[in-house]
């Protein structure tokens, strides 16, 4: 069974102001953002003992994202998505994988559209070897 099948954590459409972009208008005024993600763990234990000590709060992912998307500017929506990744990997053992959505509803793109954004997905494994 690979990282990023079984068991997951979701947490969808969490929404932060932040001060990312490349504009000088976007790092000034900010905007919103909107973060989904998925984090991986096996979920048994929990399942069966029903005690929150078996788990991760949901809780503390979410405060990661808080904490970056609301914290100090970044260019790229693709160093929001790492940090978030890294930081969750990092701060919760027990995941073994993370997706990380980012998404941008107003951007300056002429034409219809809900959002632009980046998915990243990375590894205990492979991207935070001990």
């Amino acid at each position: 069974m690979t990282s990023t099948e079984g068991d997951k954590l979701l947490l969808r459409g969490l929404m932060f102001h932040g001060y990312h972009g490349v504009h000088q208008e976007e790092k000034k005024l900010g905007q919103k953002f909107i973060i989904d993600i998925d984090a991986w763990m096996d979920l048994r234990a929990p399942g069966q003992s029903d005690n929150m000590s078996d788990t991760v709060s949901y809780t503390d992912i979410y405060r990661i994202a808080k904490h970056i998307v609301e914290g100090p500017s970044k260019n790229l929506l693709e160093s929001v998505a790492q940090l978030i990744a890294t930081t969750t990997l990092n701060n919760l053992s027990r995941i073994t994988a993370v997706r990380v959505v980012v998404k941008k509803p107003h951007v300056a793109v002429s034409g219809p559209l809900d959002y632009l954004g980046v998915e990243i997905m990375r590894y205990r494994t492979i991207d935070m070897p001990l």
